[in-house]
């Protein structure tokens, strides 16, 4: 790309790192299929030498998403969970974690049940009180690590405000953007530190492909990952670069469709007599709606609504049809969960509770289908 101007971010999303093949003038990156490289000599080679260290699709991926994010460097691993986990193991024996209330249950269990067997430990506090975040923080908090919105009550925390709070303790601000995507928001430019995706959801976008990735923003970060990416082998192979490469071209055009769906699922099953709450930043009510207009672009097609219990939520699960009960989000198809007993599943019934994930809470990853039919199959099950 040669510009005097700055490419926008549909433009780089196609582009960066992803210049035609020099050796064929293909479009699209190759999938290169390889274990190794060959060495023209001893200590010279033509910078890869083995697909675990370096593969030219996973480069291509990793500079893309760097460039969207607006990080120095992106790593991308066989997972979010991988991803997550090289991260946490920049951390030693003795440091401790800050960790947002409202998590993604992997995240709790990795923390939890991963990290304190060997000494990482972590304190929990609601993003939405700043004050609460502040008094979590010890003399060894190294890492604030937050969600917004969260999973699956769709909470938000002020990313600036979050930033400032780990910056005066003298830690680094992750921020899992999976949910949101950097189409729709940039925690870098709101003072994150690292970003971290579940490239499996919205940057794939058609559930064939399960990744994860870290963005950082200082070469210390960016050699502390590259070295776990290098030595624990979790990387993600060329196939599934490729997907994502192929996924993210089109990013700005499903999240804007994405985002279009969610806000008239929302609106709906807002004012439906048979729906209790309806967890929705994009809804004016929602206690939040305001920072979400200020830190985001769009409100994205994550939503949670309320049935009552869990009879209620069974009978809507077993009686839907065109929305798909799966476990994952941000495919083009409507996906519908129980985060109760899917995402959550592996917390004690009180622990679920106390987070706000009701045996009858439904999650929506509203797809790119018309509307009208999502809406149709979701009145259908309801009011039957």
């Amino acid at each position: 790309m040669t510009s005097s101007r700055n490419p926008g971010f549909s433009t780089l999303a196609i582009h960066a790192g992803q210049e035609p093949d020099p050796a064929t003038g293909a479009v699209n990156v190759p999938i290169y299929a390889s274990s190794t490289f060959v060495q023209e000599e001893l200590g010279k080679n033509k910078g890869y030498e083995y697909s675990r260290v370096s593969n030219p699709t996973r480069t291509a991926l990793e500079t893309c998403l760097a460039s969207l994010e607006g990080g120095v460097a992106a790593h991308v691993f066989g997972s979010g969970t991988a991803a997550l986990q090289a991260m946490l193991m920049t951390l030693k024996s003795g440091d401790h974690v800050v960790c947002g209330q409202q998590i993604y249950g992997g995240t709790s269990r990795l923390l939890d049940r991963v990290m304190s067997r060997f000494g990482v430990e972590t304190t929990y506090a609601d993003t939405r009180d700043l004050q609460a975040v502040d008094r979590a923080f010890r003399a060894s908090t190294r890492l604030l690590i937050v969600e917004t919105p969260t999973n699956p009550l769709m909470e938000l925390c002020d990313l600036r405000q979050m930033a400032e709070i780990a910056h005066a303790h003298g830690a680094d601000l992750a921020v899992d953007n999976t949910f949101m995507s950097p189409y729709f928001q940039r925690p870098i430019e709101l003072g994150a530190d690292l970003v971290l995706h579940s490239t499996t959801k919205f940057l794939n976008g058609h559930s064939d492909g399960v990744g994860g990735a870290v963005i950082t923003t200082r070469p210390d970060q960016a050699e502390a990952i590259r070295f776990l990416q290098k030595s624990t082998g979790a990387v993600l192979s060329p196939f599934e670069c490729y997907l994502i490469l192929r996924g993210v071209k089109t990013l700005p055009v499903r999240m804007r469709q994405h985002d279009a769906n969610g806000r008239v699922i929302a609106e709906w099953l807002a004012g439906h007599p048979r729906v209790g709450n309806v967890y929705y930043p994009g809804l004016p009510d929602h206690p939040q709606h305001e920072l979400a207009r200020r830190q985001a672009t769009g409100f994205g097609s994550m939503l949670s609504f309320e049935t009552g219990s869990l009879e209620a939520a069974r009978r809507l699960l077993a009686r839907v049809r065109l929305c798909s009960l799966g476990e994952s989000l941000g495919g083009v198809e409507t996906l519908i969960s129980h985060p109760a007993s899917m995402s959550h599943g592996w917390l004690p019934p009180e622990a679920r509770l106390a987070a706000g994930v009701t045996d009858g809470l439904i999650r929506l990853s509203v797809g790119l289908e018309e509307v009208e039919d999502i809406q149709a199959d979701l009145e259908s099950a309801i009011s039957s």
